[in-house]
């Protein structure tokens, strides 16, 4: 006997093309024209606030820092579909969600400078800190969303993860936990098409990330992740079916690195810049900026307010960490959820012989 016992599809969404155009029939109705501006006003304050670090970091005034620029419309587009209940669990590149969710810019300064404190996340934002080990974080998302289906929360779990990410077991393994257990998990795939130097194509020979989605029974879905739009629509209505009851779903957003995988990297000796030049037309931020202008929406006046105003809470806000004095305690207290008898040995040890004042720290 022979019959097939299965046949599943994958479909790509994009609602607002490269060039500014908007599919009227695939626009959420509640989103109006207001809030598209929102919107392009959300992603410009990310890519000012990618810039700035960029900068910090080569001036050796932050860590090594990873650049969001040219993923800002998958960014503050999920952003923006989440509910204040819902929880998002990063990698290291979701800096535009946590702008869009409220996150203070000082202590996100914080963070990149290497201070502890900034990688205390409070409780209000129903966030993890950057998690920098690859895919690690969508067994996190997998726990707090079975976490959220325990209480009756109605609280939604959105996690991101590389294209790279998907090739580890870790990423596997909490699609199949939240299928099997019917989570309130929405896992979005930044691809980007570069894992560090490894091009997207060697990862896999699936035609789509997507459709990795069908091995651990739940619905994948495929968006232009430089559409703003789509993105807010396909990660709303995933959320909402999450919301009520429904499972988890998986987003593929396909999107491009504009820039480097980190300031450690230097992607000319891998990537050919005429593939950079010829992403350049579909940036995120320049489609939305077009519709906007075409509908008399937006000018050059609004624009330099906009950077005006942005620009000066970014400076106030590198101003306040760098004014930040760091408890050298931290480096002991943020390590464990609770602290081992060994660990608190140390710190004693440490309190005991004044070891940062005389090291030249927080104590001078």
């Amino acid at each position: 006997m022979l019959k097939k016992v299965y046949d599943g599809s994958i479909s790509y969404v994009q609602i607002m093309d490269e060039y500014g155009n908007v599919d009227a029939s695939l626009r959420p109705d509640s989103l109006g024209d207001d809030k598209i501006i929102d919107m392009y006003k959300w992603m410009s304050y990310a890519r000012a606030l990618d810039t700035k670090v960029l900068s910090l970091q080569r001036q050796g005034r932050a860590a090594t820092y990873a650049p969001l620029v040219g993923q800002e419309a998958e960014q503050i587009g999920s952003a923006l579909a989440m509910r204040k209940q819902d929880y998002f669990v990063p990698n290291f590149r979701q800096h535009g969600v946590y702008l869009a969710r409220g996150y203070p810019l000082d202590t996100f300064f914080l963070y990149w400078k290497g201070y502890e404190e900034g990688a205390v996340v409070g409780k209000e934002y129903n966030a993890l800190p950057p998690i920098v080990p690859v895919a690690t974080q969508t067994l996190h998302a997998a726990g707090i969303a079975y976490a959220q289906k325990f209480g009756k929360t109605n609280a939604v779990v959105v996690t991101y993860v590389g294209d790279g990410g998907t090739s580890e077991g870790n990423f596997y393994e909490s699609l199949n936990f939240a299928g099997e257990f019917n989570l309130p998990l929405v896992t979005i795939i930044e691809n980007n098409e570069w894992a560090i130097s490894e091009p997207e194509k060697n990862q896999t020979a699936a035609p789509t990330l997507a459709q990795k989605a069908i091995g651990a029974g739940i619905p994948g879905v495929q968006v232009d992740g430089n559409d703003v739009i789509g993105v807010y629509k396909v990660v709303s209505d995933a959320i909402a079916n999450a919301a009520a009851g429904k499972g988890p779903m998986l987003i593929e957003a396909l999107t491009y690195r504009m820039s480097m995988h980190t300031t450690a990297d230097d992607p000319t000796k891998y990537r050919d810049d005429k593939e950079v030049t010829a992403w350049k037309p579909r940036d995120p931020i320049l489609r939305v900026k077009t519709y906007l202008t075409k509908k008399n929406l937006w000018n050059d006046k609004l624009e330099q307010q906009m950077a005006d105003e942005q620009l000066k809470k970014i400076d106030e806000a590198v101003d306040k960490a760098e004014q930040f004095k760091p408890d050298p305690r931290s480096m002991f207290e943020h390590v464990y959820s609770f602290m081992p008898e060994t660990l608190k040995q140390e710190e004693d040890a440490a309190i005991a012989e004044n070891f940062w004042q005389t090291a030249g720290g927080a104590g001078e």
